[in-house]
């Protein structure tokens, strides 16, 4: 048998110079058909949720909403308009119960909510698709897990005057007021704060950045935290109330002993 070379014999067992790049692009074809199948479904799947969602916030909308704000979202002489206001106005007004509105006044009452969560989603996804405004708030900025320090010094700067500093309201003018923000959901003081609702001014992130909102969420769940070490806290509302006891039950209680004490000489 004739003998092979080695250098014959590497040659023989040798792979094509082109089978490497062959088993490339068969691999990345593979991995590209996969994720394209995958992205095309979720996509789809995505798209066709969304629609729906419209489809159902559009008759909730139609039947509850457009007497005040129109058919298309236009506005009327009862309400305004509500094109470009985005999701967060919607899911903040409807998912505390402020609309519907029950009755005309100086501002919308806060009220257990006339529509399950499903149906807020379906309103506020329809209202959304109209015009593009604020979403809803991520859930990392809803946390409570900020910097309470900094919160509360932003709060001071641009809340207290309205909400008072410790978060308990206050009355504004024409019958309106700054309601009390304890107990609050998280996601609401945030909405509030991106949309302006009732009286309130717009913070929009150029304004208060979201880590910064985020922060002023950590103080008022630190202030809903805290046991009042003093006992009573009169409502929160700082030294008028306090000294308007004062005056009024600890002057009062001195009279009524002094006369007390005199008629019992007598």
């Amino acid at each position: 048998m004739p003998k092979t070379s080695g250098k014959t014999a590497r040659k023989a067992g040798r792979r094509h110079p082109l089978a490497t790049v062959a088993l490339l692009a068969i691999g990345l074809l593979g991995t590209g058909g996969a994720y394209a199948l995958f992205t095309s479904s979720a996509t789809a799947e995505t798209t066709a949720s969304h629609d729906s969602l419209v489809k159902e916030g559009g008759k909730l909308f139609a039947s509850n909403c457009a007497t005040c704000h129109g058919m298309s979202l236009q506005g009327t002489t009862q309400g305004p308009s509500l094109i470009g206001v985005g999701a967060a106005a919607v899911e903040f007004q409807v998912a505390t119960g402020r609309m519907p509105l029950a009755a005309t006044g100086p501002q919308a009452e806060e009220k257990p909510p006339q529509f399950t969560p499903e149906q807020i989603e379906a309103l506020y996804t329809y209202v959304a698709s109209k015009a593009p405004g604020p979403g809803i708030p991520e859930d990392k900025y809803l946390k409570a897990d900020g910097d309470a320090t900094a919160g509360g010094e932003l709060f001071r700067v641009n809340c207290a005057m309205c909400h008072n500093v410790a978060g308990a309201g206050g009355a504004l003018t024409e019958g309106k007021y700054a309601p009390s923000l304890g107990s609050v959901d998280a996601r609401h003081i945030y909405e509030a704060m991106v949309t302006g609702p009732q009286n309130m001014p717009v913070f929009n992130d150029h304004n208060i950045s979201p880590a910064d909102k985020a922060n002023i969420i950590t103080y008022l769940k630190y202030i809903d935290k805290q046991s009042t070490v003093g006992g009573y806290d009169l409502g929160g509302l700082g030294p008028v109330s306090e000294g308007l006891f004062i005056w009024i039950f600890g002057l009062g209680a001195i009279v009524a002993i002094t006369v007390w004490l005199t008629a019992k000489s007598n």
